[in-house]
C-alpha cells in the first residue's frame, strides 16, 4: 500500500506549497470521472496538506502500532478503545512535533 507522500510523489520533507502543486498536478492527470484514483489522490492531500495533519499522519498511519502501545500506555486507555477526539486535540495542543508528543507520553507513562 503507497503512503500519502508516495501518492503525491512528494518527500516527506516537503512543505505545504510542493505539497499542494503536487496535488494539483495530479488531479489534473485524474479528473473526477475517475472516481477511485481521484479520491485515492483527494485523500493523501488532506492526510499531509499542513505541518498538524502531517504530524498526525506521521504519528497514526506511520508508526501506527508502536504510537498506540505507547499512547495506551502513557494515558491508560485499555486496548480495546481508541483515543477520543478531545483526547488528542489535547495532546495535539500540547506538542508541536512527533519528537516532542513522544517525549510528553513518556514522560506521562513514568508517572
Amino acid at each position: 500500500m503507497k503512503t500519502a507522500y508516495q501518492i503525491l510523489e512528494v518527500s516527506q520533507t516537503a512543505d505545504d506549497k510542493e505539497i499542494k502543486q503536487a496535488y494539483l498536478n495530479k488531479i489534473k492527470q485524474f479528473p473526477p470521472e475517475q472516481k477511485q484514483q481521484f479520491q485515492r489522490i483527494h485523500q493523501a492531500y488532506t492526510e499531509i496538506k499542513d505541518h498538524k495533519s502531517r504530524l498526525s499522519y506521521k504519528l497514526f498511519k506511520q508508526n501506527e502500532a508502536d504510537f498506540n502501545a505507547l499512547l495506551n500506555q502513557a494515558i491508560n486507555i485499555p486496548t480495546q478503545q481508541s483515543m477520543t477526539a478531545e483526547q488528542l486535540n489535547t495532546l495535539l495542543s500540547v506538542c508541536s512535533d512527533t519528537d516532542s508528543l513522544f517525549n510528553f507520553l513518556s514522560d506521562q507513562n513514568q508517572t
